[in-house]
């Protein structure tokens, strides 16, 4: 188990702790950073739109919120938010698994707390590039033999 990390899942979905534990530590090993303290939380789609609209001023559902209190570019001191609902109909529109989803959403968190970002076509870009290349490697290594 990683520590200073913490899962909490408010949604009646399970949701693997252990699953996210092993994602994070994937992430740590390849981009070496430490943890101060991270928090990912499974929450509604009702819940992730009032914590968009009281904290970004959007009115609106998303799959993922991510907030960083780092002083440190290598020093992860963060909350993520993701929503099960948007992450059920994310599988679904792109005819992947749920578990790849939250895979898919949990290195997406981290890559933003990690400074990459995505505001524009060229940084989508190469986010997704990375996320992609990530989540190719990740799968591999936590699904070999179970897909």
């Amino acid at each position: 188990m990683i520590k200073n990390l913490e899962v909490n899942n408010n949604s009646n979905v399970r949701i693997s702790k252990l699953f996210v534990n092993k994602i994070v530590g994937l992430l740590k090993n390849e981009f070496n950073f430490s943890i101060s303290s991270l928090l990912v939380n499974f929450v509604s789609a009702n819940q992730i739109i009032k914590i968009n609209k009281k904290f970004l001023d959007h009115n609106y559902s998303t799959d993922i919120i991510t907030f960083s209190y780092s002083a440190e570019s290598k020093v992860i001191d963060s909350e993520i938010y993701i929503s099960v609902e948007d992450a059920e109909s994310n599988a679904e529109k792109f005819g992947v698994t749920f578990t790849d989803e939250i895979l898919r959403l949990v290195i997406h968190g981290i890559l933003h707390l990690l400074g990459y970002d995505d505001k524009t076509p060229e940084l989508n870009a190469k986010m997704k590039r990375i996320e992609n290349r990530l989540f190719k490697k990740f799968s591999n290594l936590l699904f070999s033999g179970n897909k």
